[in-house]
């Protein structure tokens, strides 16, 4: 289990145990999956080692190639094709610790989505998603509405 600093954490907000997938699972399946369970986001975990995350934007974009003339063979959700091809592996992550305010600028400068979030291990448990962050701030307003209006 984690250690949670207070209302105003990661680890306050994230959602646990997040859905994952093998790299070699097929862009048709994560396509069906993200679309089935309502998902927005894939984390790629092998050997439980987080290795990257897919999209729904990563499955809908057609720049996967540099080939302009090419673009056609990689932007087909079929079994030929892998997550790991798609995903972003230059990973940004958080701890359950680290404040909220880090995560939205996290969101803010990169256009990020979600953000992994791992323990003092690495390992992975859990996911913050602009969802989250949602919720968060929906709180506060609940909270301090009526303050912050006047």
């Amino acid at each position: 289990m984690y250690e949670r600093k207070d209302r105003w954490s990661v680890g306050e907000w994230m959602t646990p145990n997040p859905e994952t997938v093998p790299p070699d699972y097929s862009v048709r399946h994560a396509f069906v999956k993200m679309r089935r369970e309502g998902f927005r986001h894939l984390l790629v975990v092998e050997n439980g080692s987080l290795l990257g995350i897919v999209t729904d934007r990563d499955l809908r974009r057609p720049d996967i190639s540099d080939d302009l003339e090419g673009w056609h063979d990689f932007y087909k959700l079929d079994h030929d094709y892998h997550v790991r091809d798609i995903m972003t592996s230059d990973l940004v992550s958080l701890t359950p610790q680290d404040r909220l305010e880090k995560a939205v600028k996290y969101v803010l400068d990169n256009k990020f989505g979600a953000l992994p979030v791992l323990d003092k291990n690495d390992d992975l448990i859990g996911i913050l998603t602009t969802h989250d962050i949602i919720r968060a701030m929906s709180e506060v307003l609940q909270d301090f509405g009526d303050v912050l209006r006047k």
